[in-house]
């Protein structure tokens, strides 16, 4: 059976990037998701298409893993249709501890086979959860990490249906529960009511308040979803109003940000990361360990410069610090946000022009100074890249640290810089996403 809506029943042999999992069938590789390795179970094809693999869903679970559980979303469970279950938590039938395993199995692969470090698991210590504020196990992460999305985006069709979209496609599944999602932000969207086809931004900052953010879709663009004829109906324009600007809180300092900026999606994520950036800092041997306030520091990617008032910390009041970002808005809050240290600066502009102005431009006294700096990036989900990079280790910094969403993005980019006279002091693995397949890395590297 090779085509289309074929019917096979496989055996699970291992997890791949992107919250699939792998089967073969007649030598050819079957991405399947909603099973766990060792299971055997009964999938129908929904693409053999190529040459080199296949895709497929499972439709029944012939043999479980011990490690399956309930799907903490009941509506994303193997017994309901594929095509009714809601994307977002590819991972949440697997029990917690044996997800972090997987995504420990998937990190450590894409190091070995895209970062060619020939022994990952010498620089990692594993994918550890998200640790509670000030040790108190109340504000920690959720029994069956559950509760913790501070920001959900949904979708709503030209039938007026809230909800999210089924799994790899732009069907949308009406909403009957939200679990991933804080208590108050999930009573905010199952209050919903139908509005116009796009989309609905849920945000609930610090002050515990859920804000909505309505996204609709351009008329014309509604108007041809809902079948109104062939002629595009005239775009309303309106003037859009200035957005809200909240405070998020991180260590005791409040960082403002667009209601509709962005900012970590789990409530605790942001302490999470600059306590493990400062930790994997301090750690490092030597002159190395410390963020010297007389040299020069970037904060690549910045946003609204939580990273940037990370190194500051360490540094002192006095640390020069420049946090690179596209975004204006988010480049006008960094500005506000780290005003407490005189030799802060946020500057916008596209990252990979910014550094080649940098390496174009710098002076003696200027390439001295980033030559004893940290440099800190938390790139998009598709990484830094190569031009990045080269750009970094031609500029040298002492120290690099990498906080990094998609591991393969991740071990392509230290490829780069090991090319580059780069090695890997540490990395640490974040499990920032619990239910779903991602999962988050902070990776330290030094000069050779």
């Amino acid at each position: 059976m090779s085509e289309t809506g074929g019917i096979l029943d496989l055996d699970i042999t291992g997890v791949a990037h992107g919250g699939v999992f792998v089967a073969r069938h007649e030598g050819r590789v079957v991405f399947v998701p909603d099973t766990i390795p060792g299971e055997r179970v009964r999938v129908r094809l929904t693409d053999t298409g190529k040459k080199s693999f296949w895709r497929g869903e499972t439709l029944e679970v012939l043999e479980a893993s011990p490690h399956r559980q309930l799907h903490v979303w009941r509506q994303a469970d193997v017994d309901i249709p594929p095509e009714q279950r809601p994307g977002g938590a590819d991972f949440g039938h697997i029990a917690l501890e044996h997800q972090r395993a997987l995504k420990l199995e998937v990190l450590l692969d894409a190091l070995h086979r895209f970062g060619g470090i020939t022994d990952p698991v010498a620089t990692m210590s594993g994918v550890a959860p998200v640790p509670a504020l000030d040790g108190a196990e109340a504000d920690g992460e959720s029994v069956d990490g559950t509760g913790w999305r501070t920001r959900v985006s949904l979708h709503v069709d030209a039938d007026g249906n809230v909800g999210q979209y089924a799994a790899r496609s732009h069907r949308v599944v009406p909403l009957e529960d939200l679990p991933l999602a804080t208590p108050a932000v999930e009573r905010a969207a199952l209050a919903l009511a139908a509005s116009e086809p796009g989309r609905i931004d849920l945000i609930q900052p610090a002050d515990g308040r859920v804000r909505t953010l309505p996204r609709p879709v351009p008329t014309s663009d509604a108007a041809a979803r809902r079948g109104r004829g062939s002629r595009a109906a005239t775009p309303r324009h309106r003037k859009a109003p200035a957005p809200e600007v909240v405070l998020e809180s991180v260590g005791g300092r409040d960082f403002r940000v667009d209601a509709g900026g962005f900012w970590q999606v789990h409530r605790l994520a942001a302490h999470t990361l600059t306590t493990t950036v400062a930790a994997a800092l301090g750690a490092l041997p030597g002159d190395a360990a410390a963020v010297d306030p007389d040299a020069w520091h970037l904060d690549l990617y910045g946003g609204v410069g939580l990273f940037a008032a990370t190194l500051g910390d360490l540094g002192g009041s006095s640390t020069r610090v420049t946090s690179v970002e596209s975004d204006a808005r988010a480049t006008e809050h960094a500005g506000e946000n780290l005003a407490e240290w005189v030799g802060a600066r946020a500057e916008t502009g596209r990252v990979d022009r910014w550094l080649a102005r940098l390496a174009a431009e710098a002076s003696v006294p200027e390439r001295e100074r980033l030559s004893r700096g940290v440099v800190l990036l938390d790139p998009p989900r598709s990484g830094a890249g190569r031009e990045v990079v080269d750009h970094l280790t031609s500029l040298a910094p002492a120290t690099v640290v990498y906080v990094a969403c998609d591991p393969v993005a991740l071990a392509r980019d230290i490829a780069t810089f090991r090319a580059g006279g780069y090695e890997v002091a540490s990395i640490d693995g974040l499990d920032l996403f619990p239910n779903s397949h991602h999962v988050e890395a902070v990776a330290v590297l030094t000069r050779a």
